[in-house]
């Protein structure tokens, strides 16, 4: 799924590429992705391109005070072309949803793969307008995200796990379940622990490895192509998604939780006290 990082790098490769282009016309393939019906996706055409957005997750396009909002959810993705096809596309079983077609002939598509289809597209006056940006937290990257904002979020959520807290977009917008478990090791502490239950330590660990977790992720990736993303992405991680290979720290395998529909990975070792947390599937998290 793209995070905050990738969608950051895609924000900046579409202001590249869009800023004061005109979009010539757009094609849905994926009916059900299109969530608004307020004003129709031809309320794009022939309109230039002012800028592009980030909210959380979500892309915001401006086309002359209209906009294109979209969520690449967890299978989603954009694919450039320089030269789109000239001939439209067909609605089929295919990756492809949406397309976005520049009066010179470059675009984009939203594809998703899988059956689960989760990817969602807006056109909306106002951005806000869109529920999940209206109920988004504060952006981890503003100014205003400072340790005293942090301390307050994790106050309201008392007793709520770490890991959840993190992922949590109306707590705070745009870390998911990969960059949670590499903030999580690179601050030394257990996905499970209560968020109200830091230390002034533990704390201040957690504050900059939220801010340099991030921000590394996002040089690594700002300036890259979009199709290169993907692949920035897994080589930077250094726990999430490696099962069993040693942790670059210390040395300890990754382990993992699994849960119904996900799974996370830390290091027992660096973040656990060397006891390993209980497979939720199985049983209940050892205490």
């Amino acid at each position: 799924m793209p995070e905050l990082p990738e969608v950051e790098a895609l924000r900046s490769f579409l202001t590249e590429h869009l800023v004061g282009q005109t979009i010539a016309r757009t094609e849905l393939l994926a009916f059900s992705s299109l969530k608004t019906f307020q004003l129709p996706l031809s309320a794009l055409h022939g309109a230039e391109v002012d800028q592009v957005r980030r909210y959380g997750k979500f892309l915001a396009v401006d086309a002359g005070g209209t906009w294109l909002v979209f969520h690449l959810a967890r299978a989603g993705w954009l694919t450039w072309k320089d030269a789109m096809p000239a001939k439209p596309a067909r609605p089929g079983r295919g990756p492809l949803s949406l397309r976005v077609v520049l009066a010179d002939d470059s675009g984009f598509d939203l594809t998703e793969m899988g059956t689960q289809r989760k990817l969602a597209v807006y056109v909306v006056d106002d951005p806000g307008q869109v529920p999940g940006i209206g109920s988004l937290g504060p952006d981890p990257l503003a100014d205003e995200f400072d340790s005293t904002a942090l301390a307050g979020i994790l106050t309201t959520a008392g007793r709520s796990q770490l890991k959840g807290v993190l992922r949590d977009q109306r707590v705070i917008a745009g870390i998911g379940n990969a960059y949670s478990d590499e903030i999580l090791h690179a601050a030394k502490l257990s996905p499970f622990k209560p968020a109200n239950a830091l230390s002034a330590d533990e704390h201040e660990r957690l504050f900059r490895a939220i801010k340099d977790e991030l921000g590394e992720a996002i040089a690594r990736s700002v300036g890259r192509a979009a199709k290169e993303l993907k692949g920035e992405k897994k080589i930077g991680l250094r726990v999430h998604g490696r099962t069993g290979e040693p942790c670059d720290v210390c040395g300890t395998p990754i382990a993992e939780v699994s849960f119904a529909d996900s799974s996370l990975q830390y290091c027992p070792t660096c973040q656990t006290g060397g006891k390993p947390l209980a497979d939720r599937r199985l049983s209940k998290l050892l205490k």
